[in-house]
């Protein structure tokens, strides 16, 4: 019996372990999507317990003490950091099989030391543990960003952000790592949403252009790229339920956002077109600019509706949306090749259904202007797990070629949450390594530290075009 989290952890075979150890492990990490407070790297912040670092704002966590029965008192409520603690060390050891389990004590043994296993009854050695090691200047925010070996950091920033945070980091010569924005537009395309008056008024402000139609909010939009371009962000993102293809003429689009703009809800089709024509007009800006276009599909938000109204978004009531919109992903992509404005784009689609379909879109759309144009991105959310991981390497190897694939990301709002790359890139070892084992892929080193360095790193580097140097 192996022991539990040794030095082979998740690596099987002696291929594996080379793979692993000679090649991945020793790379850089570029984490270009997350959801990190620029603020607190800027003011170099120090958390004062495990809990602040570990269960504020995290869902994923959230979600587990709910199937546990812990009362959502000790959960988003008023209790202790340290009851709160020790509710989630309670839960944890019930999660076997569990992705927060081995993520969880990654964590506890590179930041902390800690080689033991968090449960009910050693919560009090672990939360004293911790606590101590977090008054250490070595642990704060830059610091650790610093361990972990991370060369660039893409934040996630709506476009009225005034980047004021970024601002200051990148004027602070004492900072080596790159935090960079990324462009998320989800507010001012979502006009369904019961505020979005309020966030077109928000948006005039930080731009200097009243939006009153649709061409002034292009305007607007395209007036805060070119601070967010100025700035270096080079990536953007959207987070949408499904592709949405239903075009429609200028004229219907701007009858539509005056309706409502005149206060008055708009039809399911209404919706579709607008946010349709919406997407087009900023892919054909990403391609302009030269930015990477990603978009996260496939979740249905916001479910327990008693919950929502207590809690509000990103609490943990998010599940995989079944639609399967191969077709309308397709035609979204086609609509932008036709004009010859399709930019770099990253497919992530929550369920792992998707992931054939997406490998086969891929094919449709390279072309020799960059390495990989159109990428799947790597298992999301509800399947950055050992098996989500596998699945969706596997179909990419299958239908693409995963030698060129842009690796992992954090997508988290921890700063402790840099070991995912350690667990993505065991994963990833075990699955190349067992294929060659198996006389799937010869024992070629010199091209397998290639795949492996590539998929780890430098594939990343060489595909958003940041300046950092390969390994």
């Amino acid at each position: 019996m192996k022991a539990f989290m040794d030095q082979d952890f998740l690596l099987s075979t002696p291929t594996a372990q080379k793979l692993y150890h000679e090649y991945a492990e020793v790379m850089p990490i570029l984490d270009y999507h997350c959801h990190i407070n620029p603020k607190e790297i800027a003011e170099d912040r120090k958390f004062e317990n495990i809990t602040q670092v570990w269960l504020g704002g995290d869902h994923y966590k959230w979600r587990q003490m709910r199937s546990n029965g812990v009362d959502e008192y000790y959960i988003t409520g008023g209790a202790s950091d340290r009851e709160k603690f020790q509710k989630w060390a309670e839960t944890l050891e019930m999660a076997i099989g569990n992705p927060l389990y081995h993520w969880s004590h990654l964590e506890l043994k590179r930041y902390f030391g800690y080689d033991g296993y968090l449960n009910g009854e050693t919560a009090e050695e672990v939360w004293n543990l911790c606590n101590a090691k977090l008054q250490e200047d070595g642990m704060s925010v830059r610091n650790l960003i610093r361990q972990s070996n991370v060369k660039l950091i893409c934040t996630t920033d709506d476009p009225v952000d005034s980047l004021e945070w970024h601002q200051v980091i990148a004027k602070d010569e004492t900072f080596e790592v790159q935090v960079l924005p990324a462009w998320r537009p989800d507010k001012a395309m979502n006009l369904e949403k019961p505020d979005y008056a309020d966030y077109l008024a928000r948006l005039s402000q930080a731009s200097g252009i009243e939006v009153k139609d649709f061409a002034s909010l292009k305007e607007a939009l395209k007036n805060r790229m070119e601070f967010f371009d100025s700035m270096g962000c080079c990536v953007s993102d959207h987070g949408i339920e499904y592709v949405m293809y239903a075009p429609a003429s200028e004229e219907e689009v701007e009858a539509i956002m005056a309706k409502r703009l005149a206060g008055n809800a708009v039809t399911r089709e209404e919706e579709l077109k607008f946010k349709t024509a919406f997407m087009l007009f900023i892919g054909r800006e990403y391609h302009r600019l030269g930015w990477v276009m990603q978009l996260h599909y496939g979740c249905k938000r916001d479910n327990n509706a008693l919950r929502y109204a207590q809690l509000g978004p990103d609490t943990g009531y998010d599940c995989i949306n079944n639609y399967a919109p191969s077709s309308e992903t397709a035609d979204f992509l086609n609509a932008l090749i036709q004009t010859d404005q399709l930019p770099k784009t990253i497919l992530y689609s929550l369920n792992p259904n998707d992931n054939a379909a997406i490998g086969t879109i891929l094919g449709c759309f390279q072309d020799a202007s960059a390495v990989g144009k159109i990428q799947q991105g790597s298992a999301w959310w509800f399947n950055d797990h050992k098996t989500g991981m596998t699945e969706q390497m596997t179909s990419l190897a299958n239908l693409g070629l995963l030698g060129n694939f842009i690796g992992m990301l954090t997508d988290s709002r921890s700063f402790l949450s840099y070991t995912r790359h350690e667990y993505f890139r065991r994963i990833m070892c075990e699955l190349i390594g067992g294929w060659v084992e198996n006389g799937e892929y010869p024992a070629d080193y010199r091209v397998l530290e290639k795949i492996v360095k590539g998929i780890s790193f430098n594939n990343a580097v060489r595909y958003f075009g940041f300046d950092l140097k390969t390994e």
